[in-house]
């Protein structure tokens, strides 16, 4: 029996693509989003233990967040609209240390990318009633909530803004004030 999922790598170690065999014919479409032993198979062993969905209008940006203590592994996939996924690497010792890639997530094709513990996210939603889940491997305690600046210049990361017509994005004030690579203490080791 073949695979239901292939996963891809991206250029940051470790952080990977994962994309479901999409079934569709005139009545629509199915797919499995998470089957545990094909998720084995493909290397993801991680037990998932809370499910999050977001809704965003178009402009907002989410992030850069990790949790220091109970740190979260992550599945995260768009199920209506389209993202910017932002994923930075901020494991000590880490020959990425610093780097950011992004990927765009869409309804269309159903891609996820798995995100290890040590690497701070964050997305751009590209359209309005942009609709983000993913599954995380540990709870969410807002006391150990931790970030990025999601426009620390020493990153670099090239937010699709004018090229989606986005001329000022919307960043909440928690994010607006996290801080720059440079002045966290990243509690995560390669």
């Amino acid at each position: 029996m073949s695979s239901k999922f292939s996963r891809y790598p991206t250029q940051l170690q470790d952080v990977t693509l994962v994309k479901p065999i999409l079934f569709k014919d005139s009545r629509g479409f199915f797919l499995e989003s998470y089957n545990k032993n094909e998720f084995e198979n493909l290397g993801i062993t991680t037990e998932y233990v809370q499910d999050n969905h977001s809704c965003s209008a178009k402009g907002v940006i989410r992030g850069l967040h990790y949790q220091r203590i109970h740190p979260q592994e992550k599945i995260v996939r768009v199920i209506r609209g389209s993202i910017y996924d932002v994923v930075v690497d901020i494991r000590n010792g880490s020959p990425c240390y610093g780097s950011a890639i992004g990927v765009k997530l869409s309804e269309q094709d159903m891609t996820m990318i798995h995100i290890p513990v040590g690497f701070a996210h964050g997305f751009l939603a590209l359209e309005d009633s942009t609709h983000v889940v993913y599954k995380t491997s540990e709870l969410y305690y807002p006391e150990y909530d931790a970030g990025v600046l999601w426009n620390d210049p020493e990153l670099g990361i090239p937010w699709p803004l004018k090229e989606n017509g986005i001329s000022r994005p919307v960043v909440s004030e928690k994010d607006r004030i996290l801080p720059p690579l440079r002045d966290i203490n990243s509690p995560f080791a390669y």
